[in-house]
């Protein structure tokens, strides 16, 4: 690429690229280097430029001065006898020729928009000419220092602000324009030192250096050029004289020849004050010109390998998203529509088996602090007050319920983040924990037990006054509690959609893709894009989780009602298991005569409890005269009794709600699915979604064709440069 030609051509074809990428295709975060002009007003920012345009002119900026970017492409063009404008359309992204009067003009139009504003959008302009170099920069609003009113002071601050959006993007190297002079002033350079501390993409530029011979001696003109000590090495500088000459008077000469002559004026200047051969590529314009010919060369040839890499990475996304959109586009077809929703909510369903055995990786996660939190706050904006929020009176607040949990309870995994199966199981431990603060919320009285005994046909025992008084006081706290149970696991699992809809989309590509179904990437595609799909998959699954939480509670109050009815045959024991010796050395099956020996021993402790209840009952007295006696100890067996009939619901909870919840759910999701229907507006609703698709596919496939060019561009230009050797 060391031709002229070749020089011409690389920023030509990267000019190019960054059109069709940044503004046709709209994305800005893209490889491409460019150069930032910065500099106060009146530092000769403008001069730099018409010195490498090769001609004088003035962009009309209006009384506010330049409000937006212009990106100035300097084009070599050795055979032409006069130069050549364009300025590209900001509509149709085309280079139109014009007269330099008429660049003047739309280029001050295009200020002018702006009014006592700023825009990010810039002016592009590209000047040909056989006196310009090979260059493209973006010229910048210049930084103010002062302003006459607020009114100006507004907008230095939002220049302020748009310029240092530039200068923080690390692909943009900074031409710090300064005046020649004391470093330690330079407020420009100190902007650049603040977001580029080692100078890695700063140049200074130090102009005017003709008002400083006097200043330079033999003695001080070197540590002036090395800015005695306040310029880093790693500082690329130049120090220079643009072309000037008096104001109100015409140019004396032809502009390069004036150029050239202070170029050389420079050079002599410094060489007689004796300045070190190592600083002399530093000073003047052509060695500044050389430098940055080099510079743009080393950086845009840089550059075509990560571009080409984007390129194919961009075209690699956009191609995977016309097929999906192809891919939606067909599925929505109104004779296929509702069977693509039943197939994805079919998919749906059998992947929340997959989450709830456990899979790793998954988002969104929780801590119980979080979904405790979360449960109350989605509640309580419900105004939900059919069950109790907190387990006991005792507890002030949430956080106190909390506390308890983290701190005496000590609940395993309370600040492990989980999901799916994980977070169900130590959900069943914190509901447990719920139920066991079930408490008679009244006191039973004198009055009460006299009332239940009542009279009857037949005798009434005491064990028929302890069923009453169980079932009018026992039976509603423990009710709420169960709604609580049921609550939580119905919350449970609405919040699992988001999960079960990630494991199904990141299995495309993973190493565990062949292990599960693979319709799961294709559906979750569907149930994200298309709105309508996942608002019917969505409602079915969150009035699935309503129904099984109806049947939860029905279920449940049904054991409870028989249970408060006839508790002595629920109190029956389960079987005592004996504890397991470490030691399993000698572990061995039973033989008949053990299996024979267990058997009569759990018949015998099924009923312990109902024995030790019954020997209560055989000492309340039932005489008439020892009824506040009677009264006593009819008050302890309820509460003992209770006592016995919530350790057995708790220690039963996770059974029951496997057995009235989950299980039911899990197995008849799928077949809520495949039921799914739907409504003339939802019909509506696809046509609109297809009608929608047709310019988005379109759209992408424009995408693609623009990609496509890029990478033929860039690839053909290198193997050009490859053969050229």
């Amino acid at each position: 690429m060391s031709s002229v030609g070749a020089k011409s051509e690389l920023l030509n074809v990267l000019g190019d690229v960054k059109v069709r990428v940044q503004d046709k295709l709209g994305i800005v975060d893209f490889p491409m280097p460019q150069f930032i002009l910065l500099g106060r007003q009146s530092v000769g920012k403008s001069r730099l430029i018409e010195a490498l345009a090769g001609e004088c002119f003035n962009f009309i900026s209006g009384t506010l001065g330049s409000r937006r970017p212009t990106i100035l492409e300097f084009r070599h063009a050795p055979g032409y006898t006069i130069s050549k404008w364009f300025v590209r359309d900001r509509k149709t992204n085309h280079w139109m020729e014009y007269p330099i009067d008429q660049v003047m003009k739309i280029v001050g139009d295009a200020h002018e928009e702006c009014g006592a504003s700023v825009s990010h959008e810039a002016i592009y302009v590209r000047i040909e000419s056989s006196a310009c170099v090979d260059m493209q920069i973006v010229d910048l609003p210049g930084f103010r220092d002062f302003a006459i009113d607020t009114g100006k002071q507004d907008l230095a601050d939002k220049i302020e602000t748009m310029v240092m959006t530039f200068m923080k993007d690390k692909r943009n190297v900074m031409l710090c324009v300064e005046q020649a002079g004391d470093a330690a002033t330079m407020s420009t350079l100190a902007k650049c030192r603040s977001l580029d501390p080692e100078f890695k993409r700063t140049i200074l530029i130090r102009n005017k250096l003709d008002k400083y011979y006097n200043d330079l001696t033999p003695d001080n003109v070197s540590k002036w050029v090395d800015g005695f000590g306040d310029l880093p090495d790693s500082l690329v500088r130049f120090a220079l004289t643009l072309p000037w000459w008096h104001d109100g008077s015409p140019m004396p000469k032809p502009f390069n020849q004036i150029k050239d002559e202070m170029d050389a004026n420079d050079k002599n200047q410094m060489a007689s004050k004796g300045l070190s051969d190592m600083y002399m590529d530093t000073i003047g314009f052509k060695n500044f010109v050389k430098f940055m010919e080099k510079k743009i060369e080393q950086m845009f040839a840089e550059a075509i390998d990560p571009v080409l890499t984007n390129l194919k990475d961009l075209k690699s996304t956009a191609s995977n998203q016309k097929k999906d959109l192809e891919t939606e586009y067909n599925d929505t077809d109104p004779h296929r529509i509702l069977s693509t929703t039943r197939d994805c909510g079919i998919s749906f369903a059998t992947a929340l088996t997959h989450v709830m055995e456990g899979v790793l990786d998954l988002q969104p996660v929780m801590n119980l602090d979080e979904e405790l939190r979360a449960f109350h706050h989605y509640h309580a904006t419900l105004g939900s007050n059919h069950f109790s929020l907190l387990p006991s009176e005792d507890f002030c607040s949430l956080q106190d319920y909390i506390d308890y949990l983290r701190n005496e309870i000590q609940i395993g995994a309370f600040d492990v983040e989980v999901n799916g199966g994980a977070q169900f199981r130590r959900l069943m431990m914190e509901v447990e924990i719920f139920l066991r603060f079930s408490e008679i919320a009244v006191e039973i009285k004198k009055r009460d037990v006299i009332q239940a005994r009542g009279v009857s046909m037949s005798s009434l025992t005491w064990r028929d006054v302890v069923v009453k008084l169980l079932s009018h006081e026992a039976h509603l706290p423990l009710q709420r509690r169960v709604a609580y149970v049921g609550e939580r696991i119905k919350w449970f699992f609405e919040i699992q959609k988001d999960a079960v809809l990630e494991f199904m989309e990141k299995l495309e590509g993973s190493p565990t893709a062949n292990l599960f179904s693979p319709l799961y990437p294709k559906h979750a595609k569907l149930i994200k894009q298309n709105a309508m799909i996942k608002h019917a998959v969505w409602q079915t699954y969150d009035q699935t989780c309503g129904r099984q939480l109806r049947q939860f509670v029905e279920l449940f109050e049904n054991m409870l009602t028989s249970t408060f009815s006839n508790p002595w045959v629920f109190l029956k024991g389960a079987t005592t298991i004996p504890a397991i010796s470490g030691d399993l050395e000698d572990a061995m099956l039973p033989s008949f005569d053990d299996t024979k020996n267990r058997i009569p021993r759990e018949i015998e402790s099924r009923s312990g409890n109902e024995v030790a209840i019954s020997h209560w009952l055989t000492k309340i007295p039932a005489e008439p005269h020892e009824i506040d006696q009677a009264v006593d100890k009819v008050q302890i067996l309820v509460l003992h009794t209770y006592s016995f009939i919530r350790s057995q619901v708790c220690d039963q909870v996770e059974l029951f709600s496997e057995s009235f919840f989950k299980l039911p759910m899990m197995r008849r999701l799928e077949e809520d699915m495949a039921k799914i229907e739907l409504t003339p507006e939802d019909k509506a609703n696809y046509q609109a979604r297809r009608e929608r698709l047709e310019p988005e596919i379109k759209l992408a496939e424009e995408s693609l064709v623009e990609i496509d060019w890029c990478i033929d561009r860039l690839q053909g230009f290198k193997l050009k440069c490859d053969a050229r050797g």
